[in-house]
């Protein structure tokens, strides 16, 4: 059996593995804690945990974690950025599609989940190949809080915490 798939094969396998299942924040990463005060006064506090990639195929791949906000005040993840790739951005999913978001809301006592088959980040052009068990750095940005850097371990291509 050949084991290199056409590009094509591996770009529709990395669309469909962002699609796939779903996930719950059962997997540890990178945690940090984040506030920023706003002028109401409330504060957001900002952790994330969960995060991973699973392996690339191809030149895109996606990541996936939770932000949890314990603080008085709602904030938005804006952006993502990393060494990985120029182009970085985030996506919404409903009813099986994904449509590019300017931001996700983090509300007060809430959090966002990026997870399997939902919302995601989405890494294009990679400008390396990162392996399983390596580990790739991104910075989560903010509307209100500061930015947050973590560390996404790379899974293997079918990891799926909630499967597990």
């Amino acid at each position: 059996m050949n084991r290199r798939a056409p590009l094509a094969l591996a770009v529709g396998l990395t669309a469909a593995l962002a699609l796939a299942g779903c996930s719950s924040a059962s997997s540890a990463s990178s945690s940090s804690s984040n506030s920023s005060t706003n002028p109401s006064g409330s504060t957001p506090q900002l952790k994330v945990s969960g995060g991973y990639m699973p392996r690339p195929v191809g030149d895109l791949a996606a990541g996936f974690l939770v932000v949890t906000n314990s603080g008085g005040a709602a904030d938005k993840l804006t952006s993502v950025t990393s060494d990985i790739s120029d182009d970085i951005t985030i996506h919404s999913t409903e009813n099986q599609k994904m449509r590019k978001v300017k931001s996700f809301d983090i509300p007060a006592g809430g959090e966002l989940n990026l997870a399997r088959g939902g919302n995601h980040i989405m890494f294009m052009s990679l400008k390396q190949q990162p392996e399983q068990g390596q580990k790739v750095g991104i910075e989560l940005h903010f509307e209100k809080a500061d930015p947050i850097k973590v560390e996404l371990p790379v899974k293997e291509i079918n990891y799926n915490p909630a499967q597990r």
